[in-house]
């Protein structure tokens, strides 16, 4: 059982900088966990802290039982794979993999055997006596993982793995990345600031923003069930469409400057019992907003902005007051711009963010 545990985590960087901010967090054995944010969120300097790479200021980290703040790098093992894949480039594709086994004098029978099986894991067998610079950026991912794996870590630490990949084949690598890690069954963490990418592989995620940790779990309870305006706003494509907007108690409405939505007595009452005031956000996913040619109840009009063609779906931009609303269809509805069209919100699907603490209400 290898779980990794960081409690009260904080990296400052020149006195000032707080690039992870007293954050917990704890990897199940064997798991496949995400830290997923933009740029600057300071999910790379956390894994940077697990391997070793950097000391923290605060906290602990924990691999296992073993607490490893003061664990030189080479001894915490771990193994961690680069965005650049940081292959040596006078070695044979073979070579890079063994050089780990050769560091720990593994005899040369063994380190033979078990570069053999690594390669035929990761379907590279062919390309072992070539240079890095024969490779393509697929198959120099697959090396540098085979270097990680033949130390047999305990903890397999991935820096933006596929982010020097072309479109089609991050697609088709998280894939066999996900299956890899399932078929070798060690502890992971991976960086990424891409959602779709930790969305496809992660057991889990963690949404981190400026430093601190704003929601962890599934795929899905991110995406149904966000717990602040940011984790709403990230995760999600097209990106959730947010709306000021004030609740008329007695009259049982939500109000904007664009329109007026009776809402269920229910969710009034949960607004009450949460929201510090009457100001809100209304959040609506695109894909939870209907686009009608006539007005239907609880319909709200606007105007067609723009269109945006994407083969499978069509999202379709509307200008309702001075905001323009997303919204997804699909790929044969047509309509035409400057087009007078009424919106309709899912109200099952609806999010409600007080507007003042940021945080989730429904």
């Amino acid at each position: 059982m290898v779980e990794v545990r960081l409690e009260k985590l904080t990296k400052i960087f020149d006195k000032k900088v707080v690039a992870v901010d007293n954050i917990n967090l704890h990897i199940k054995d064997k798991e496949f966990l995400v830290l997923l944010g933009p740029s600057g969120c300071g999910k790379t300097t956390t894994i940077r802290c697990i391997a070793g790479l950097e000391r923290p200021d605060y906290g602990n980290i924990y691999i296992g039982d073993r607490l490893v703040n003061d664990v030189v790098e080479k001894d915490r093992d771990v193994a961690m794979v680069f965005q650049t894949f940081a292959l040596w480039p006078h070695m044979k594709a073979g070579d890079n993999i063994a050089f780990p086994l050769k560091m720990h004098k593994t005899p040369k029978n063994e380190i033979k055997n078990e570069v053999k099986k690594i390669a035929e894991l990761l379907k590279i067998s062919h390309l072992l006596d070539r240079m890095p610079g024969q490779l393509s950026g697929g198959e120099a991912q697959r090396v540098a993982l085979g270097r990680a794996i033949i130390r047999n870590p305990k903890v397999f630490l991935l820096d933006e793995p596929l982010a020097n990949l072309d479109a089609k084949l991050r697609v088709h690598m998280r894939v066999e990345l996900k299956k890899l890690q399932e078929q070798i069954g060690v502890t992971t963490i991976c960086v990424t600031h891409d959602q779709s990418e930790a969305m496809a592989m992660a057991d889990r995620i963690a949404v981190m923003h400026q430093g601190k940790i704003r929601q962890i779990g599934t795929a899905s309870e991110l995406y149904d069930h966000p717990e602040d305006l940011f984790v709403a706003g990230f995760i999600g494509s097209p990106a959730m469409n947010f709306m000021d907007c004030t609740l008329e108690e007695e009259k049982g409405f939500l109000v904007s400057n664009a329109f007026t939505l009776e809402i269920p007595k229910q969710l009034i009452k949960d607004i009450k019992e949460n929201a510090t005031s009457s100001e809100l956000i209304l959040g609506v996913r695109p894909q939870d907003i209907s686009v009608q040619e006539k007005e239907i109840p609880d319909s709200i009009s606007s105007e067609v902005y723009a269109v945006e063609p994407l083969g499978h779906e069509t999202i379709i931009d509307l200008k309702l007051g001075d905001q323009i609303i997303k919204a997804c269809t699909h790929p044969t509805y047509t309509v035409n711009l400057g087009d007078k069209v009424w919106m309709k919100f899912d109200m099952n699907r609806m999010h409600l963010i007080d507007k003042k603490t940021e945080k989730a209400i429904i």
